[in-house]
Formats: C-alpha cells, structure tokens, sequence
C-alpha cells in the first residue's frame, strides 16, 4: 500500500530504484525540493514505514534451538545422560544446556531499503512569512510540522486565490470548531474565479505533474483533519459480453476516436444528455420517475448489438434518463473509480463545507481524464436539471439524492443485513447526496487549479530543467550582450516588461508589446483578430511551464515576473469533435 502511494506520488524511484525514461515524470530530488514541511513529513512516514515493512519481510527467520544442539540418537545418552528417575525436583540437562549457549547473530546480514534525504522548504506565505518554525536543529528523523499564523493573518481573500496549500491552514480548524477560512466561505464562488487556470488550461506533461502534487497535498490535508482513509480491494465481477453497458470508458473512448478525433467523452453518453437536454429538461419528476423495466432491456440489447444503426429518434426522454442511470451503474470501474471512491466516502464525516469542497476539488484532480470529463459533462447537465426546477419539481437535493446510489453504488444486493448496518447504510447514502450536493453547486472549482498548486508545478519543472534552463538564460544574455555592447543599459531599460509575441498562422507572425498594471490576454489577442477569424487564445509556452492557456482576463505582467523566460503564442481556440447535428444523427 505504501510502495503504491510513493508510485503515484511521482517518487517510484525511491521503491523501486529504476529511473523512468518517461518526460512527464520528473526526478524525486524535484519532487521533494518543491514540497512544504508537511508535506515532507508526509512522505518521509509513508516511507520509513516501507522500510520498516521491507525490513520485517528480508529479516532471516529465527532458527529452533532444537536444530542447532541436536544429537545423533544413539550418543544422545552418551553426552548428555539424564538424571535418575527418582528426583522429581531436577530438571533434564539437556535443557539447562542449551538455555546457556542460545546466543543471537550480532553480525546477522540484512538487505539495505532505499534510503532518500529530504531537504524540506517551507513555502513562502505572503504575509506570515516570519511564522515559521526553525530548521536549524529539525531532527531529520521526525516529522517536521509549520506553525500556521493565526486567523487575523490571513488575507481578507478568497480561499481559492491564495499561495498556501490547504494542509497549512487546518491547525486551527482543529483547535476550535471554526477557523478563518470557514467563516469566510460563502457559498458559491463560480463568479471569482477570473483569470484562474483550469484543467484543460494545461499540458498532459503539467496535468501528471499536478496529480504528484494534488496526491501528496491530499493525504497532507485529511491527515490534518483527522480523516482516516484506507482502500479497498477492486471486487471481481464476471466480464459482460456488449459494446455499450458493462464497458470501459477507455475502451469506449478507443471506439469513438476512429470516428471522431479528439472526443473525450463516450458519444452514446452525450446522446443519452443530448435527449435529456433537449425536451427533457422541463418534464417534471426527469431522473426520477422510472422507466418500464422491459423497455429497457430492450433497447439496452438493441444498443449493445447493433450501436451504428441504433435508432435514437424511438427513445424517449425517461428511457434515456434510466439508460443513463444504468450505464452509470454498470461500468466495470466507477465513474469515481475504485481507487478513490473510499476517500470520497471518508469525506463525509468532515463537518466543515469548505474543507469538503477543497478535498473534492483535490480528489477530482486525481481522476483519470476519461472519468473526469466524463464526471463534468454529468454535472454539467445536472445543474441544467437544477435551474428547470420550477418546471420539473427536481430541486438540488432531489437530483443528488436520485444520483447518489449510482456514483456510489453498493455491491450488497440480495443480502440482508441487522437494523444497525441498515442504518449505517442510509446514513451513508445520504452523505453521499450531500457531496453530490456539493459537486454540483460548486462544479467550478473543482476543475480550477489552485495557485499554490501551479505554483508547485512551476518549481517542479525548473528543479527539473534546471540545467536547460541555465543554458537557455545564458544564451539569451549572450545574444544581447553582442547585439547592444554599445548602449546595453538604454535598451535593458526599454526592454523591461516587453514582450514578443508569435502568431504563426496569422499575417502578423509576431509582435512587441508593452505590458502595463491593466494588460490582459484579452487585450493582446484582440490585436489578432479579424472579423470573420475563430476565437484567438494566448498561451504561456516555456520557461517553468511546459504549455499553459491563459484566461482571457488573466493579468499578463504577474505572468511575466512569474515566467520571465517564457514564449508568447497566439493559437485559434479548442473546437468541439462533436456537434448538435452529429448527435442527431
């Protein structure tokens, strides 16, 4: 258990001692060098804990006495003659013997586990910086904890915006029934979250390197919560003959691509929306009320036999809501996954609503991408449910109620169970509806990257690179160095805070720009657009990022102090595999 929460920790070099060739893995000497001191202290106890195990396992079993000082039979009376049979009160010598030659091995051979240093960095709070604890005379041996700065410390800002991870600001939490951060959360935040970065905002490379993180400051964050978390083993289930129901979303994605390149979410649950969306969404009781148990055999054959010529048209809308619960219900691995569907659980017993939406948001960024576009395109169509309510009487705890033993399911049919464990279970179930609750109203920030994260990756990626990143600095000085040895100063003066953008499949391939307090990728953009041209977007390429889209209203000067070594790149927006008239077809 520990060796697999070290691999997806991005630290499998530390188990297994073999260095991936892959680029989207960094070093450990990265990893480690970009975390917090609880976060250090995290994953030195997940690995003295391997050792330890490593240790117990290759330790040589102890030998019986009795083979080390065994005697032949026929001498045994020879060397080591028994007392006579008339005193009761003496013990065998043979016994008293050996209890005083036993002696243990000092010099026994053990197998040496792997052993790593840690260098542990705090990160930098804004406006707490002189509340750390020292590190002079840290014992490298015991876990190193921060001590976090009081409530009146904290910025007066939203919890989302801020540079410190959420493991450093649980302490208080945890002395007293409230903190800072949940007396300030209200409600729903999707209209702050200008200028933030999203999941598809980044590189594959960056996204792997965000769930290291995310992984390692998940554990740090219910850790400090108090929130115990185990797994559990992937039950076996007999593989289903079909082509729709009982399939792997990856198998299904492999099926669609050959058709469309690029989807990310299977086309027969796009569909499934696609009916709700369109005459369903007004329809009172929709997802609740229940279709006829024989209609859905039957089209449940019917699309497992013949998908391509399907006939969607006979579909109504309460059979494809029940064909969407079952496909839900039937994948062979969760829509959550098995992995991480017990810590979705143990989110429950949180009592705080902002801790349990930033484990949430934690956890979503630990979901495999096809179940994590999948998930939001679900949620998506849920809040569209939600905002009909007037119409089709679902309100929000209706849908999350209905949806609930769906995402999380329970492998108990046909079994009965005392009062006590049926209690247990509809206790269960309804914390399940409220995270489904949660998920739906707060669906935004679970797709939205916090700062501290990013900025994790950034120092990831530049421990990484280090070396190219020297080279890269030392050229660029050089080269301007020779082009202005004459008035260097002068144009250091007039390059500062300008940047060169490239638009490669624009007439105007690139462009200087002078960034002020106010500039916007918005406004950069702007200079490259037509009137009949697509949406145009700005990334950040380079630097300590592989490849980040900005937000349209992201400031592009913190940027640049962030990345001043970075290109700029004009590329035409991300356009949809799957259109309205491809799902009707």
């Amino acid at each position: 258990m520990e060796e697999t929460w070290l691999k997806e920790a991005g630290l499998s070099f530390l188990v297994s001692g073999i260095t991936s060739s892959e680029a989207s893995l960094p070093l450990p000497e990265a990893v480690i060098s970009t975390l917090t001191h609880q976060q250090a202290a995290i994953v030195r106890t997940r690995l003295d804990t391997y050792n330890e195990t490593l240790r117990k396992r290759n330790r040589q079993p102890l030998r019986d006495v009795r083979e080390i000082f065994a005697e032949p039979e026929d001498k045994s009376a020879e060397l080591c003659p028994s007392p006579p049979p008339h005193s009761p009160d003496s013990l065998p010598g043979r016994y008293h013997t050996t209890t005083k030659t036993i002696r243990r091995s000092a010099h026994r051979v053990r197998s040496t586990p792997p052993i790593f240093v840690f260098e542990d960095q705090l990160t930098e709070h804004p406006s707490c910086s002189s509340l750390k604890a020292p590190l002079a005379n840290t014992n490298p041996s015991a876990p190193v904890l921060s001590i976090s700065p009081p409530a009146c410390c904290w910025r007066r800002a939203d919890w989302l915006l801020r540079d410190s991870p959420y493991s450093e600001g649980v302490a208080e939490h945890r002395l007293s029934s409230t903190c800072w951060d949940c007396r300030t959360f209200q409600g729903d935040l999707s209209g702050k979250l200008q200028g933030l970065t999203v999941v598809d905002d980044l590189s594959p490379r960056d996204l792997t390197r965000v769930g290291f993180i995310s992984h390692i400051e998940l554990s740090t964050f219910l850790l400090a919560l108090g929130v115990q978390t185990k797994r559990s083993r992937r039950p076996r289930t007999k593989a289903q003959e079909g082509t729709v129901f009982g399939v792997t979303l990856k198998s299904l994605l492999e099926n669609d691509r050959k058709k469309f390149p690029g989807v990310k979410i299977p086309v027969v649950f796009q569909k499934f929306l696609s009916i709700l969306e369109q005459s369903g969404l007004q329809m009172e009781g929709i997802l609740r009320v229940p279709a006829s148990v024989a209609r859905l055999k039957y089209l449940r054959r019917e699309l497992d036999r013949h998908p391509e010529v399907f006939d969607w048209s006979a579909v109504r809308q309460v059979d494809a809501a029940g064909l969407l619960k079952l496909f839900i219900r039937e994948l062979p691995t969760p829509l959550l996954t098995y992995t991480h569907l017990p810590t979705f659980r143990s989110l429950i017993g949180i009592s705080s609503e902002l801790h349990q939406v930033q484990a949430l948001q934690l956890l979503t960024l630990l979901l495999p991408e096809a179940h994590r576009e999948t998930l939001r395109a679900l949620l998506v169509f849920l809040r569209k449910v939600v905002s009909h309510q007037d119409q089709n009487r679902m309100s929000l705890w209706n849908v999350s109620m209905v949806m609930a033993p769906n995402l999380f399911s329970q492998c108990n049919h046909g079994k009965r169970h005392s009062l006590a464990k049926q209690r247990e279970e509809m206790e269960e179930a309804m914390g399940g509806a409220q995270l489904i609750q949660l998920m739906i109203q707060h669906q935004d920030l679970l797709w939205t990257i916090p700062n501290f994260l990013l900025a994790q990756v950034r120092q990831l990626n530049q421990a990484s690179n280090q070396k190219q990143l020297i080279l890269s600095r030392t050229r660029t000085y050089l080269l301007k160095k020779k082009k202005n040895q004459n008035d260097g100063n002068q144009i250091t003066k007039l390059c500062e805070g300008v940047i060169q953008v490239h638009a490669p499949q624009h007439t105007k391939v690139s462009m200087a720009i002078q960034l002020e307090e106010k500039t916007t990728a918005k406004d950069v953009t702007a200079r490259f657009e037509g009137q009949n041209s697509p949406p145009q977007h700005l990334y950040e390429v380079g630097g300590n990022i592989c490849e980040r889209r900005l937000h349209p209203d992201c400031l592009l000067l913190g940027v640049y102090k962030v990345n001043p070594c970075c290109d700029w790149v004009i590329k035409p927006g991300p356009v949809s595999p799957l259109t309205a008239g491809d799902l009707k077809s």
